[in-house]
């Protein structure tokens, strides 16, 4: 995926999707969804997100939002550093987790 998004207006509304590293359906399980969509709740509570329709897919995202603060290359990057992280120390921590490889 482009880390490179173009954000001519600041202001502007945005369609972003972002998709997991070799499209790998990380989000069918209810532990890991639940680091995406608490990651989402703290950006829009803390980061100035306005989100106006999301969509989460097994193995990708699709966000259709705003930032009120005018920083959404930093909001989307903050985003997804944060999520990824959190996604991967859970994998790590969880001793039933099948898929470890992943956190390497």
């Amino acid at each position: 995926m482009s880390r490179k998004y173009k954000f001519d207006n600041k202001n502007g509304l945005y369609f972003v999707s972002f998709a997991t590293v070799y499209w790998i359906d990380v989000f069918t399980r209810q532990v890991y969804f639940n680091v995406l969509a608490d990651s989402i709740k703290y950006c829009r509570k803390e980061k100035g997100m306005e989100l106006y329709v999301y969509c989460f897919m097994p193995s990708h995202v699709h966000l259709i939002f705003r930032s009120s603060n005018e920083q959404p290359v930093e909001l989307l990057r903050d985003f997804k550093r944060y999520t990824s992280n959190k996604v991967i120390e859970s994998i790590s921590r969880n001793p039933q987790e099948s898929r470890k490889e992943w956190s390497r």
